[in-house]
């Protein structure tokens, strides 16, 4: 691919915005922040973050036409990262205090409340990174910074029959009991946790990803 690549970090009033936009920089992508769907559209790869309530997040996704920018990338074949909240989103739906929330529905399967003694799960944890993973590699022993409440506790595509399409590889970490940490989907991966506060490990994973854009 060559050149330095254009990277937009899709500002859609939730999430950590500068972190994600220091450490990208930080691994030699150039970023922009913006909520221009046409930026949007024509970055070499697009982050989506989220921090907060997934109802909050969705809404304000919505309201910068963010699930059709996604699906028009992904569409595409072009990359796009979803961090926290921002890989929440792109599941069927949420349910979190009771509101059934319905999300982008790139994947199926629901982030419900964690089955777990404390929450939120915050801190370093370590991930069950699958065999052949692109965005872990070289980093699957380490640990990463989550910050949450809510999680994906089953993953029906995991072992689906997807026909000549290969199935998502998907990375499981376990707070009282397990849940999805990352996914690598074709153009589309995501985390739980937060690269961009994960240290080496973190800026390792950015790179992985940038890799592929």
């Amino acid at each position: 691919m060559g050149g330095v690549k254009k990277v937009v970090v899709l500002d859609y009033g939730s999430g950590n915005l500068r972190s994600a936009e220091r450490a990208l920089a930080r691994v030699g992508a150039d970023v922009t922040v913006t909520a221009d769907p046409h930026a949007a559209m024509e970055a070499d790869g697009l982050v989506v973050p989220g921090v907060g309530a997934y109802a909050a997040c969705m809404a304000g996704l919505r309201a910068v036409d963010g699930p059709k920018v996604i699906g028009k990338r992904l569409a595409g074949g072009r990359p796009v990262l979803g961090i926290c909240v921002g890989m929440q989103v792109l599941f069927e739906r949420g349910v979190e205090h009771g509101q059934d929330t319905e999300g982008c529905a790139e994947w199926p399967g629901v982030v419900e409340a964690l089955q777990a003694p404390v929450l939120p799960h915050m801190g370093w944890n370590t991930v069950q990174a699958p065999a052949g993973t692109r965005l872990f590699a070289g980093i699957e022993d380490q640990r990463f910074y989550f910050v949450h409440s809510y999680g994906v506790r089953e993953f029906p595509l995991e072992h689906a029959d997807t026909g000549p399409l290969t199935p998502p590889a998907v990375t499981w970490a376990e707070h009282g009991d397990r849940f999805v940490a990352g996914v690598e989907n074709g153009a589309l991966s995501a985390t739980q946790f937060h690269p961009e506060k994960s240290g080496d490990a973190g800026a390792a994973l950015l790179t992985n990803w940038l890799a592929t854009v």
